[in-house]
């Protein structure tokens, strides 16, 4: 009976454990399916297979290479193992016992004992493999960078894709081989000594194989201690005076590193010597007491403290010049800051004509709106219907009656949260709300006191300067959009879409078909939502839209790219589309200056010391296609995975010209690059050392100033037309006053040539540290203590609305900087609605606010007139650079 209930459990776990497993690899190949359908309904089918390639081949071409290494090892370690049966018959034991069956499945069990053994171990060591595969793809695809490392003479591809990579094989080697080493010893040792029969000499064979292991295992650890130079370039003891490795490093550190590789060998090929014949035992001690000494001088503080206080401390430039000088070559390079142009101005009073009339044409491209607080306005008075939404507002430049101007916009996304919660149910969530419509643009200059100006508006997409939109749908966007099928049986009224009937005649062509039973099934169970199967208002022409949030949907394809925070809408007579910056970064550029970063939806932040804007990428909002364009193909990691993934990327020239005209430059890059430039524009070793010009980014009440976008033409930087450009304001380290103007763009989107990347430029307006310039902080001091302006303040901050002031505009005009700072009253109810009510401009001390920019700008210009007739005249002087919009 007993047996009978053991054979029952027995079944019954068996057939739990098999379904398990079932389920465990429906799961597994339902995934791997429906991803496949994905990839393919975007036209990146051949792509998907590359991945599933490269992952799966190169991760299984290890494991399969660690498992011969631990088999062939252990099946030759049972050849000579050295107690057969005749040991056993000669001790008197019968043949056949636990203990002979046992001693025989060591010596003789490969397949039955070392086969499974060695899988699991290999398994376990080629698991980091599977997590690195990517990396892996770059040391087989990545080109050769063009650039050397200063101090060992590699190729900077060297580091970034190679060294890494080697330095995980010899970890991995090292475990290899020590387990293995440990566990032949291991099986040795028993057979020789607690196995039955007198003991006997080890066999040649067995002596061999051990000795070979210690040797590999030695050479291992040698090449790791080689690889350990490399390191040296990535120390950060010298912090904060520079990155890198220092004179410590190179005249002390690095002699001991190969001191450790030679005694190493030498110690461990004495040691064999003496093992097999008894010779070579001095020599053993003193290489080992070298090998010994060798590592251990390396963490005696007390050498490198006194190096540092006599040889270091008071020599400083002098002894660690050219390793500065290797951190700054290399941070700038690493950072693409290798062709900031700098333009010296000297600030002055702003002359009689500065505020010209040919100068204020330039001067309304002004985004005196907050984007934060223009939110609030769009989701008030163009949200229109509850279920909309805006994500967040953009900024662009569009010619308008024949003038590049400068606009606001935002899409008008579906939310469905927004939605009553009693509405929120699977239907609607899923098959009828299932888009969002069309976007709004305003003018970025507006006047206070004056209703909102709309160069695109409604539902109706109403437009006085020519702004339309054939298929204004957006079935993807920035917001975390559900899964939607389309077209659906529902009959959808009341819902704006270009298909008439929406829910009957999609055509954006996105997303997977739906067209059999098992289809739907796999779909179900990949969105784990089994109404989908059930449903009877989905038929066998819908399609399964899902990853519509477009950040998502481009780290599901292009999980090696980092994105920009800042995805941005294109408006096109044919469609809306999101245009994302993604990044190529890496840790491993040599003595670069590490930085910390956290990009798009990423849930850590990463370190990186090399970063390119290397791919435009384009989401069509209505089919949800995704195309990958190259911007910077000099870059080795965008042109490593080019290779490797051939077809994925396009030529930034095959862009439409439409979306080419709107590419800019991205603000997490600028700033990435503005928090390195503030201290490494320093390049002479004495000057950095010193620190005496270091820079911060301009804050205004302890709040950071961001970069900000601006349409206009300076000079010196494409004075020829107007540029749409980044501005941030930097002042000294604990000083208020300005230092700089940096200014971003891309002045070369016309004409890109086949294989061409679009080029970027920096260029920053130095003023002068003899003459003081007055930095925002310092002009949002100056409003404060205008009488005026706080009376106004006062009489507007009554019960029931509150006075904003937005964000401080800085422009570069003349010899001098204009500032810019809107006003906003905004009411302390629970609706908010901000209304821009003034404009305050500030130059040259002077302060002014009026209701337009028009007005502002004239008042301003009477008072800096009547100022300059008071002062005394002064002698002529050759004019300073200055800034001439033309």
């Amino acid at each position: 009976m007993r047996s009978w209930k053991r054979l029952l459990i027995v079944i019954i776990m068996s057939l739990l454990g098999l379904a398990a497993a079932i389920l465990a690899l429906g799961i597994a190949f339902t995934n791997f399916i429906v991803d496949y359908w994905w990839h393919s309904e975007l036209g990146y089918g051949e792509y998907f297979w590359l991945k599933v390639l490269y992952r799966y081949i190169l991760s299984g071409a290890v494991t399969l290479f660690f498992f011969l290494i631990f088999f062939l090892n252990f099946w030759a370690a049972s050849r000579f193992l050295g107690v057969d049966t005749a040991t056993f018959a000669a001790l008197g034991q019968r043949e056949g016992t636990r203990y002979q069956r046992l001693v025989k499945l060591f010596q003789t069990g490969s397949l039955r004992v070392y086969t499974p053994l060695s899988l699991i171990l290999a398994v376990a060591i080629a698991l980091p493999f599977y997590r690195q595969w990517q990396a892996a793809l770059l040391f087989v695809f990545g080109p050769a960078a063009g650039v050397r490392d200063p101090l060992f003479g590699n190729d900077v591809s060297f580091y970034l894709f190679a060294y890494p990579i080697f330095e995980l094989i010899q970890f991995e080697l090292l475990m290899a081989s020590v387990i293995l080493t440990l566990a032949v010893g291991l099986l040795y040792f028993l057979e020789h000594h607690l196995l039955p029969g007198r003991k006997r000499p080890w066999p040649t064979g067995a002596k061999f194989h051990m000795s070979g292991l210690v040797l590999i295992t030695t050479l291992i650890v040698a090449w790791g201690f080689i690889l350990d130079r490399f390191n040296l370039l990535y120390t950060d003891a010298h912090e904060p005076v520079f990155f890198g490795p220092g004179f410590i490093e190179i005249r002390y550190h690095l002699p001991l590193i190969w001191l450790a590789v030679a005694t190493l060998v030498g110690a461990v090929l004495a040691g064999l010597a003496f093992a097999h014949w008894r010779r070579g035992l001095w020599m053993l001690i003193g290489l080992a007491t070298l090998f010994a000494a060798s590592l251990g001088l390396r963490h005696v503080g007390a050498i490198t403290t006194a190096i540092d206080r006599f040889i270091v401390k008071p020599n400083p430039v002098k002894t660690e010049r050219a390793f500065m000088k290797n951190n700054i070559d290399a941070t700038l390079a690493a950072y693409d800051l290798g062709e900031v142009k700098i333009i010296d101005m000297t600030p002055g009073f702003p002359d009689e004509d500065v505020l010209d009339p040919e100068l204020r044409t330039h001067l309304y491209n002004i985004p005196v709106w907050d984007p934060e607080y223009l939110d609030d306005v769009y989701q008030q008075m163009q949200g229109i219907r509850p279920f909309y939404h805006f994500s967040g507002v953009d900024t662009a430049r569009y010619v308008i009656n024949g003038q590049l101007s400068q606009v606001n916009l935002a899409a008008r996304e579906v939310n469905i949260s927004r939605l009553p919660a009693a509405a929120q149910n699977w239907e609607n969530t899923h098959l009828r709300y299932t888009h969002g419509y069309g976007a709004v643009v305003t003018p970025a200059s507006q006047d206070g006191a004056a209703p909102m100006r709309w160069y695109l508006r409604d539902l109706d997409l109403q437009s006085d300067v020519g702004f339309a939109v054939e298929k204004p749908d957006i079935y993807y966007g920035e917001e975390d959009l559900p899964y939607a099928i389309v077209p659906n049986r529902l009959n959808i009224v009341g819902i704006s879409s270009f298909d008439e009937a929406s829910s009957y005649n999609y055509t954006g062509g996105g997303g997977v078909p739906i067209s059999s039973l098992f289809r739907r099934l796999l779909l179900a169970l990949y969105l784990r939502d089994e109404k989908l199967f059930f449903s009877v208002n989905v038929d066998d022409k819908s399609r399964a839209l899902f990853h519509r949030n477009i950040v998502e949907r481009v780290k599901h394809l292009a999980p090696f790219l980092n994105l920009d925070h800042d995805p941005y809408i294109v408006l096109t007579p044919k469609r809306i589309y999101w245009i994302i910056d993604a990044y190529t970064s890496s840790d491993w550029y040599p003595a670069s200056k590490r930085l910390t970063m956290r990009f798009n939806r990423d849930q850590e932040d990463q370190q990186l010391n090399y970063i390119r804007n290397s791919v435009k990428v384009v989401v069509d909002s209505f089919s949800g296609h995704v195309d990958f364009y190259i911007a910077n193909p000099e870059d080795p990691i965008v042109r490593g995975y080019s290779r490797a993934f051939p077809g994925l990327f396009k030529d930034l020239g095959a862009m439409p010209p439409a979306l080419k005209e709107q590419l800019r430059y991205p603000k997490d890059l600028f700033t990435a690059q503005m928090s390195i430039y503030a201290r490494y524009h320093q390049t002479t070793p004495e000057l950095f050392y010193e620190q005496a010009e270091t820079w911060d980014f301009a804050r205004v009440h302890d709040t950071l100033m961001k970069p900000f976008y601006f349409t206009t033409a300076l000079e010196g930087y494409r004075s020829d037309q107007q540029s749409f450009i980044l501005i941030n304001p930097m002042t000294p380290v604990g000083r208020a006053n300005l230092s700089v103007l940096a200014v971003a763009g891309t002045p070369t989107l016309g004409n890109v040539e086949p294989g061409k990347g679009y080029s970027q430029q920096i260029v920053l307006y130095r003023f002068s540290r003899e003459v003081q310039a007055d930095g925002p902080a310092q002009v949002s001091a100056l409003i404060d203590q205008d009488p005026e302006i706080a009376r106004q303040f006062a009489l507007w901050d009554q019960k029931g609305s509150h006075v904003l002031r937005g964000r401080i505009i800085v422009l570069p005009v003349g010899r001098s900087v204009l500032y810019v700072q809107p006003v906003y009253i905004v009411s302390t109810g629970g609706t908010r609605i901000p209304e821009l009510q003034r404009i305050i401009l500030s130059m040259g001390n002077v302060v002014v606010m009026d209701a337009s920019l028009e007005s502002g700008i004239a008042k301003l210009e009477q008072r800096l007139r009547e100022i300059r007739r008071q002062q005394p005249a002064s002698p002529s002087t050759s004019p300073a650079p200055a800034f001439k919009p033309m």
